[in-house]
């Protein structure tokens, strides 16, 4: 190597000029050693530089704070997000409410009849007050069906011409009229049974029509009872216990990308096998031009690690990992501030009280979804027990983390270990140390 006589300048800054007749220098292999080690150095300072470049490096870590008391405590105040926000984005239609409601309407349905096949399921689909304007309609439409044959088989038989004749014998006693006949139909049908009103045994026709009657009626009592019970008795309700955090957030895991949500459950009673999925609702074109609007997509929470299957005692976080597999292995923070795509997250499990399956749904869209962020803890230990502090399920702190996506990512993190390894062979190979390589080569002469 070639220094000249003059390195610095008389004001201190570096004036590297090349000597006329540079007198050559002939370095040992200690200083080999040294100048191969300070290029290492070199190479890996300026790799680490080229990663910081993506990194947040104005973000510290820092305590996450809580809002204040009165924030807390009032529902009606909420916290502006607004400038998490890209300008240039405008609020998108979402395929799913927070609450797991799906804004999808199924219009110009030709085969109406099909849910009439289907009649038990469709009126247990149906909202409670029509539920109940059906149940109160379908046993009146009953008796006043019923009330009506009975007035028509007294008035086809002459019982209401003979009410004061105590020789004639009628079909009802003291039915007077479609009142009377309309109450002996409701005591009939629920058994009621003053004993004012009854049957005569010379009446064949009527004894058929309380036949019919009462068959009826019980087939009317088991679906009508059968769909209240079985609408009061849905699980609907459970799923209103069971949180899904406001936001989902993007940060490091384990030196990789990590999408995270938080699940939790208010109720002391568990969710027995409680499993968790998520999809990825996002518009797609094929290679051949078709457009599909709403494609699915699934999105790894751990069902290939048995992750999935949840143990929801405490609140849990869930994490998807963004691999080669992930459907946001190469869109950065840039390109998720662009993109407009959506969540679904699927909760389900049996109720413990009643055995039955319950699910509860939530979703994300892409202006929830929230770069660089961390949940805050809500579990403290106490004596005896762990205490979950709810006021903090929904709040979220910074952490430093890459804007460049978990591609580049990755790529850079084997730049840097490709870059170490070549630096690494090439010092040994400069002091003399034998290289794996050739140790393979002697090992397979000898």
């Amino acid at each position: 190597m070639v220094f000249s006589d003059h390195l610095f300048s008389t004001n201190g800054v570096p004036a590297w000029q090349p000597h006329r007749n540079p007198p050559l220098c002939r370095m040992s292999g200690s200083h080999l050693h040294q100048v191969a080690r300070s290029i290492h150095s070199i190479m890996a300072r300026d790799l680490r530089v080229s990663m910081n470049q993506d990194l947040e490096v104005d973000i510290t870590p820092r305590e996450p704070k809580k809002l204040p008391k009165q924030a807390r405590e009032d529902p009606t105040l909420t916290i502006d997000r607004t400038h998490l926000l890209s300008e240039h984005k405008k609020p998108r239609q979402r395929y799913m409410e927070k609450d797991g409601k799906c804004n999808v309407h199924h219009g110009n349905v030709k085969e109406t009849y099909r849910y009439f096949s289907d009649l038990f399921t469709t009126l247990v689909d149906l909202k409670w007050h029509f539920s109940l304007f059906i149940f109160t309609l379908v046993y009146t439409v009953t008796w006043l069906f019923f009330g009506l044959i009975w007035w028509l088989i007294a008035y086809i038989r002459g019982d209401l011409d003979h009410l004061g004749d105590k020789n004639w014998v009628p079909c009802v006693e003291n039915l007077n009229g479609f009142v009377s006949a309309f109450l002996f139909s409701i005591e009939t049908e629920t058994t009621i049974g003053y004993g004012y009103r009854v049957i005569t045994e010379k009446c064949p026709e009527g004894i058929v029509l309380l036949l019919v009657q009462a068959i009826l009626g019980s087939i009317v009592n088991a679906l009508m009872v059968g769909c209240m019970f079985v609408k009061i008795s849905q699980p609907k309700k459970r799923a209103e216990t069971l949180m899904f955090s406001n936001n989902a957030v993007i940060s490091l895991r384990d030196g990789k990308l990590c999408l995270m949500f938080r699940v939790g459950d208010l109720r002391s009673s568990h969710i027995v096998e409680a499993s968790i999925r998520a999809k990825l609702i996002k518009s797609k074109q094929t290679k051949e031009g078709e457009f599909i609007p709403l494609n699915q997509t699934d999105i790894n929470v751990g069902f290939d690690t048995g992750d999935d299957r949840l143990f929801l005692v405490s609140p849990l976080i869930i994490s998807h990992e963004i691999n080669e597999k992930s459907p946001f292995w190469e869109m950065s923070r840039t390109q998720m501030d662009i993109e407009e795509f959506e969540i679904v997250v699927i909760l389900e499990g049996m109720v413990e009280a009643t055995g039955m399956t319950c699910q509860a749904r939530c979703s994300y869209v892409d202006s929830e979804v929230l770069w660089g962020h961390r949940f805050t803890p809500v579990l403290t230990l106490e004596k005896g027990f762990y205490e979950v502090d709810y006021t903090s399920f929904h709040d979220t702190y910074e952490t430093p983390t890459p804007s460049c996506s978990a591609k580049e990512l990755d790529e850079l993190h084997r730049g840097e270990h490709h870059t170490y390894t070549y630096a690494q062979r090439k010092n040994s190979a400069q002091n003399g140390a034998p290289r794996s390589e050739d140790l393979n080569i002697r090992t397979q002469t000898d």
